[in-house]
């Protein structure tokens, strides 16, 4: 059975947390698929951002608070270049 370490992102409200799990390869199962318990770890870091409980979500994955970033429309005063196909008139 192959392992391959990976991070899985979960987003619930205004946070994200990195998850570490490893996948199991095996011609065997239906491949690639996670444990058990990083599945339920998975779910555990759900459930806590969830609710709003940073302290256990952290004892499993690292968590990021998410900010809205206020964008100003670029380039206002000139014209933006145009993508349709200009017509030939015959």
């Amino acid at each position: 059975m192959k392992r391959t370490k990976r991070t899985k992102l979960v987003h619930e409200g205004k946070y994200v947390a990195e998850v570490d799990v490893e996948l199991l390869e095996d011609p065997e199962e239906w491949s690639p698929h996670l444990s058990l318990e990083d599945a339920y770890r998975l779910d555990d870091v759900r459930q806590a951002l969830r609710q709003g409980d940073l302290e256990t979500a952290t004892r499993y994955a690292r968590v990021f608070s998410l900010t809205p970033v206020a964008v100003q429309a670029a380039g206002r005063g000139r014209q933006r270049p145009s993508t349709r196909r200009e017509e030939s008139g015959s």
